[in-house]
């Protein structure tokens, strides 16, 4: 006999539960498979009144039976278990220790009731063997037996519906139709007889049991008949279960899988002399098998190939069917659980499928999670992406923005679509909201940054367009120079206001934010040229003495002056200060305004037409210039305060003094130059009286070279002896002068010649002054003041102009005389 068919001990003679034994037997015999499709057959008898033989011939079981040469005693002790062999559905079989034994004793039978409601508890057909002559008798060895049978039964709280089937054995001659009845009498008064609770007083017998009665012929007399008739008693166990078969109505069958937990339970209890609550034990049961069918699935979750390699996918990246290959797994393992779990309590069995459920979820939903953040990462790379190729095509930003956000997200809800399984409402909103916060971020930054971009684009554009522009306007200062800056700055200023406030359409800005940015514009291209002015202002100095120089050196064709003795070198040293101080009150405040003020005025009655006597007056309060601040005009438009324009203008006459007294003294030289030439008539008579001479020179050329050679050998030594000067002081200085210089000089003219011989010309010099230019006038006058004046220099009076509201400290000038008292003096 196979393995799966040989019979376990369930419980051992002293009550102990083979636990081993049993998960054993039921994996041999893969009982758990079974479902609800099985059926619990038991027998009780007396003693030695051939149980396990009836048994092994009926259900060809293997169970021990007696050896009747050896003599009559206990064979079976405790419960023995088996199945049986060809039966449909799958039929296990209980052969339980016989009643009424000698080896227990009399008293002694704790044990027969606890198997016996062990039997009854668990069994849907229970076999009572009995002997055919006991039937009627009063005394009979059945009759303890149903005792204990319906005794036992109370002690069931609410107990299925079972079948008793009474095997009678040794059937006489007696009809079996004259013997059931004598046998359900018996029954029933036995029932009546046995105390019960007040609420079954009037339960009837059939509420409790199926009663069916069956008999069989001898087994040592009749063998063959008793065999056939075996066989006929057989057929009535197939399909036992099926409707109107011979089981009972099941109400409480526990499902295969938790037969051998539900006997233990249901033993332990019994044991214990507890009421045995079937319907609790059932739940009992359901919810400790459900349980273990829960975390074994889970467990063999968290082991499947299948999950743990989508799971290592995930952390790669992306999965693209996540939700559904995920769900697939689930739907498997929970598909199990319903296959495994359906036959347990419908409540526990729902309860334990949640909570394997939630805990499966539990499991994977880390996993999830990460599939989120990589779908967040890829789209966040994706809108960048695409909001790149977007500005490259020249759209505008707002609306890049929005498009490619809003194809990022929505390919986002796709993808957390995809992910999504059927089991949970997992909500992927925190993860979208903190995508979009992340595609607003850097739409933020990109739009700070284009924006950026774009301001200093034309801020540059505005610095090109007005600063080399404005410096050549200060350098030309004029009347109109404010007008005309005005004029260039407005005009710049609102053709890059115009293409800004195009180029800030595409960022779709509020109203707010781009009047804001319109203004700041503005403003810097206000800063611009008044950042050129304060630089400009700064130089101001430099600039006065240019346009000094430029006046002063040049003629109305600006072809350079030759200070011949017949120019207005008063009138010319006015007119060329007054222009400087126009340029000096061109650059003493900012005029972008158009605000009317009366800065040139003050300074050209207070320093150009005011007497020299009062210039030298100490500052009282009545001096225009005696202040830090001009009338209508701002302290933050102001670039020169009136005190230091008076500062100013008085290093700037200083520095200009020597270039007049240069005019002044050219003048002198030509005039006297010109004092050298005899008058017309004297010209006139030497021509007459030298006639002769001058033929004799005529008819001999050699006379006229040597007269020319002499002639140019005095001249050179008049102007090395620079003659008239010698002679100023008198006659006879004069001639003293001549006669200690006169030697060294024709030595020196001579040794010059000789060089002449040898290299090129030297030109002589102190013939003639040569007239002023601008930079050869910059260079002496400072060289002038530095002799002549202790008054700081163009670069230092101009360091102090550099801030215009800072106070300038006046420098201490020496005593100047006017240039024009100058000039006549000297004449």
């Amino acid at each position: 006999m196979g393995e799966e068919y040989r019979s376990v001990q369930l419980i051992d003679g002293d009550g102990e539960f083979n636990f081993p034994g049993v998960d054993h037997f039921m994996k041999a015999t893969r009982l758990a498979e079974c479902g609800l499709s099985y059926a619990v057959v038991s027998i009780m008898g007396p003693q030695s009144s051939g149980k396990s033989t009836l048994l092994n011939r009926l259900f060809q079981t293997d169970f021990r039976e007696m050896d009747a040469l050896r003599g009559r005693s206990q064979t079976t002790k405790g419960i023995w278990l088996a199945k049986c062999v060809g039966i449909d559905p799958c039929t296990v079989v209980m052969d339980l220790e016989g009643t009424d034994g000698r080896e227990r004793g009399e008293d002694d039978t704790a044990f027969e009731k606890q198997s016996a409601l062990f039997a009854l508890a668990i069994s849907d057909i229970v076999l009572i063997n009995m002997w055919c002559h006991d039937i009627g008798r009063e005394q009979a060895a059945n009759k303890p037996l149903l005792k204990t049978v319906f005794q036992v039964m109370m002690r069931l709280f609410s107990p299925r519906k079972t079948t008793l089937l009474f095997v009678i054995r040794d059937k006489t001659k007696t009809p079996l139709e004259h013997l059931e009845p004598v046998l359900r009498e018996d029954i029933q008064k036995i029932w009546d007889s046995v105390s019960r609770p007040d609420a079954q007083k009037d339960t009837a017998l059939n509420e409790f049991f199926n009663l069916e009665v069956t008999a069989l012929s001898s087994y040592e007399e009749k063998e063959d008949q008793f065999e056939n008739q075996v066989q006929e008693l057989r057929q009535r166990f197939v399909h036992s279960i099926a409707p109107g078969g011979l089981a009972g109505d099941r109400r409480g069958v526990v499902p295969a899988s938790g037969f051998s937990f539900s006997a233990q339970q249901i033993w332990k209890v019994i044991r214990e002399n507890k009421d045995l609550d079937l319907p609790a034990h059932k739940v009992m049961v359901a919810t400790v098998r459900c349980e273990e069918i829960a975390n074994e699935k889970l467990s063999h979750l968290a082991s499947d190939e299948r999950w743990l390699e989508l799971e290592e996918a995930v952390q790669s990246g992306p999965v693209s069917g996540f939700g559904k290959k995920l769900g697939s797994i689930l739907d498997a393992y929970m598909s199990e659980y319903d296959t495994e779990a359906i036959y347990f309590d419908e409540g526990v069995r729902t309860a334990k499928r949640k909570q394997l459920e939630s805990k499966a979820l539990h499991l994977v939903h880390p996993t999830y999670q990460a599939l989120l953040g990589h779908l967040r990462t890829k789209f966040l790379e994706k809108f960048k992406n695409d909001m790149e190729d977007s500005l490259k095509s020249r759209k505008g930003l707002a609306s890049s923005v929005r498009e490619c956000s809003q194809t990022s997200l929505l390919e986002f809800d796709q993808g957390c679509a995809d992910a999504a399984i059927s089991h949970a409402d997992w909500d992927a909103s925190r993860v979208r909201e903190k995508l979009s916060r992340d595609i607003d971020a850097h739409a933020h930054s990109v739009q700070n940054a284009k924006m950026s971009e774009l301001t200093r684009r034309y801020e540059a554009k505005l610095t090109e367009s007005l600063a080399e522009p404005v410096e050549c306007l200060f350098e030309a200062a004029g009347k109109d120079t404010w007008a005309s800056i005005r004029n260039l700055y407005k005009h710049e200023a609102e053709n890059a206001l115009s293409e800004f406030s195009s180029s800030l359409s595409g960022f779709e800005l509020d109203k707010v934010t781009f009047d804001e940015k319109i203004t700041n514009l503005k403003e810097f291209a206000r800063s611009v040229v008044e950042k050129k002015a304060r630089e400009e202002a700064g130089k101001v100095l430099i600039r006065m003495k240019d346009r000094f120089a430029t006046v002063f050196s040049q003629d109305k064709d600006s072809m350079p002056r030759v200070w011949t003795g017949r120019e207005d070198v008063r009138k010319i040293t006015k007119t060329a200060r007054a222009e400087a101080l126009k340029l000096l009150s061109v650059m003493a405040a900012i005029r972008l305004d158009e605000n009317p003020d009366k800065i040139e005025s003050a300074l050209l009655s207070t320093l150009m037409d005011a007497p020299i006597a009062q210039e030298r007056k100490p500052v009282t309060s009545t001096d225009p210039l005696a202040s830090s601040t001009w009338e209508e005009v701002s302290p933050s438009n102001t670039l020169i305060t009136p005190v230091q324009c008076k500062s100013l203008w008085r290093q700037f006459k200083t520095e200009t003094e020597y270039s007049v007294t240069q005019a002044i003294s050219a003048q002198e030289a030509h005039k006297r130059g010109n004092s050298m030439l005899p008058p017309p008539w004297a010209m006139l008579a030497i021509a007459i009286l030298g006639f002769n001479e001058l033929m004799v020179l005529l008819r001999n050329p050699l006379y006229l070279l040597v007269l020319f050679v002499v002639y140019l050998l005095f001249k050179a030594l008049w102007v090395q002896l620079d003659v008239s000067s010698l002679f100023q002081n008198g006659i006879v200085s004069g001639f003293l002068s001549l006669s200690t210089r006169f030697l060294p000089t024709v030595m020196d003219v001579l040794r010059r010649l000789a060089d002449e011989g040898h290299g090129q010309p030297q030109v002589p010099q102190n013939l003639q002054h040569p007239p002023l230019d601008p930079l050869s006038f910059r260079r002496d006058s400072q060289r002038q003041a530095q002799l002549s004046n202790p008054v700081p220099d163009a670069s230092s009076s101009s360091s102090t102009l550099s801030s215009p509201r800072s106070g300038v400290e006046c420098p201490a000038t020496s005593h100047m005389v006017d240039a024009d008292t100058e000039a006549s003096s000297t004449s």
